[in-house]
């Protein structure tokens, strides 16, 4: 978690904190209590004088205790344990299969989704018409929220200044201030992935502007010159999705006349203020996708090579512009049903095998001593010609009594482990102090009006199947070495695939009081 970034510093630190760290020696309640229970047999065999029964408690106890508490890569053996128990049984009751209805030769309707995994809990029905266009929304059954998703268009922040990262740092922070005091959007998700670029738009355009006595030669040298920049360029798409929950959602979604359309409004009176919010970011312009719009999103995001066909349909199908200026968008959508992979996506237990290409994804975990604004710009450099580098920011924005309970509950446990270890002799580390400053600057950062914002940072590399995707993998964590530390979501990869490459808002788990790592 960490509080809205101050307009002043441009490095953050101090504020950032893992989220819900245990209270009793680093430990769960969980933890603890089992590490107690594994302990008692130990405790009572001494009481009773039992030295050989003692011993060997101590030393089954002293085995548990380290499959319990001591973490690896992340997370503590015993978990580890239970996670590849329950992959094993997904894999060997078939729970891990998914086949497309399309692939089964099956008919279905166009406009129900086909997706596998924790896509399936998805529904994407279309809201009313705003502003000529009908805007998707997608619909999380599980965790009833309820969003909608936009694409972007940025100049980037690579040649910026250390001031004008400073201005724009302030103004997100300023942006989901704002949408927490609104109450209905409480979670915005940045997704951006690089596309390799196949030249088709260009093609078309030269096709549509070609000379017809233009010199032989001079098409000869252009021709060349076009195939050899083709295959090293690289472009960029920019996704956001906000979301909010359903609890937050009714009362205004009843008033609007309830049902999906009133929800839909609900979130139409605040997506305007977002794209305000965006612009003042350096975004250009925001377009909120329709149905085909993020089934298109999808598909792309599975299968790259896709895009092309996509976006040559678009380019030779153009749809009029209502108010007569250039044409829009294609007539020809991609119906929902088919954003899906075509092929049986393949989870693997370090990789994501998914329509001829594979995904290994990370979290990312910026270090405790600060970072800077557009620090995360070399995870998305592009090493080899093919490859595809996504990048996903989730941020949710607690309530202001959600947020003063967190920033209170950390600083009386932060002071009750300080004072309890000078009491008791013990030294108190840097590693406390800081964290014990953290917490006060925190809560006198909330208690001057700012929001508690839990965020999480996933990236993933994706390339053709018939590449050594580990060769890949190892270049992005290189480019994050000294910045960041990436933590490999392995028994987790088709999950963690959808939080950091595709712009659906999933990629951020429940509040938790309790940190298990």
């Amino acid at each position: 978690m960490a509080t809205s970034p101050d307009p002043g510093p441009r490095v953050y630190r101090g504020l950032n904190h893992r989220e819900g760290i245990g209270w009793i020696a680093g430990m769960t309640p969980v933890q603890a209590f089992g590490l107690i229970g594994v302990c008692a047999p130990a405790l009572i065999a001494m009481s009773r004088n039992q030295w050989s029964a003692a011993l060997s408690w101590a030393v089954v106890a002293a085995i548990v205790a380290v499959l319990i508490v001591v973490p690896i890569r992340g997370r503590p053996a015993f978990r580890w344990c239970a996670d590849l128990v329950m992959f094993q049984t997904g894999v060997f009751m078939g729970w891990s299969l998914w086949q497309s209805r399309a692939a089964a030769g099956l008919a279905g309707d166009p406009g129900e989704p086909d997706l596998p995994g924790v896509l399936a809990r998805l529904e994407f029905p279309d809201g009313p018409e705003l502003r000529g266009t009908r805007i998707c929304l997608i619909h999380d059954t599980t965790e009833g929220r309820w969003g909608a998703t936009a694409t972007l268009t940025h100049s980037g922040v690579g040649m910026l200044s250390d001031d004008q990262c400073e201005r724009l740092a302030a103004r997100l922070g300023s942006m989901l201030v704002g949408l927490g005091h609104r109450e209905i959007v409480d979670r915005v998700s940045l997704c951006v992935r690089t596309v390799p670029d196949d030249g088709t738009e260009y093609a078309v355009w030269r096709e549509r502007h070609q000379r017809r006595d233009a010199p032989a030669l001079a098409r000869r040298v252009t021709a060349e010159i076009d195939s050899d920049v083709a295959s090293v360029s690289v472009r960029t798409e920019l996704f956001v999705t906000v979301s909010g929950t359903e609890d937050a959602l009714r009362r205004p979604a009843k008033a609007a006349g309830g049902g999906i359309a009133g929800r839909a409004y609900a979130l139409y009176r605040v997506l305007e203020g977002v794209a305000d919010g965006l612009r003042g970011l350096g975004v250009t312009s925001v377009t909120w996708l329709s149905s085909t719009g993020v089934a298109e999103a999808i598909k792309t995001g599975f299968n790259p090579a896709a895009a092309a066909g996509l976006s040559h349909r678009h380019l030779t199908n153009p749809a009029p512009d209502p108010d007569g200026g250039q044409p829009g968008s294609s007539t020809v959508g991609l119906p929902i049903s088919q954003a899906g992979p075509a092929l049986s996506p393949t989870p693997a237990a370090r990789a994501y095998h998914h329509d001829g290409f594979s995904s290994v994804a990370y979290a990312v975990q910026p270090p405790e001593s600060g970072t800077i604004f557009g620090s995360l710009g070399p995870l998305l450099a592009v090493r080899t010609a093919g490859e595809r580098r996504t990048l996903a920011v989730h941020y949710e924005i607690l309530s202001a009594a959600a947020g003063a309970r967190v920033v209170k509950s950390d600083r009386f446990r932060n002071n009750v482990l300080v004072e309890a270890k000078a009491q008791r002799g013990f030294t108190t580390t840097a590693i406390d102090s800081r964290r014990q400053r953290g917490a006060r600057e925190q809560e006198a950062a909330v208690a001057a009006g700012h929001a508690v914002i839990r965020y999480t940072v996933a990236a993933a590399i994706t390339v053709p199947a018939g590449w050594n995707v580990e060769d890949h993998a190892a270049r992005l964590e290189n480019d994050a070495s000294g910045r960041f530390r990436l933590l490999r979501l392995e028994l987790a990869q088709d999950s963690a695939f959808v939080a950091a490459a595709l712009p659906v808002g999933i990629g951020l788990p429940r509040q938790k009081r309790a940190f298990t790592a």
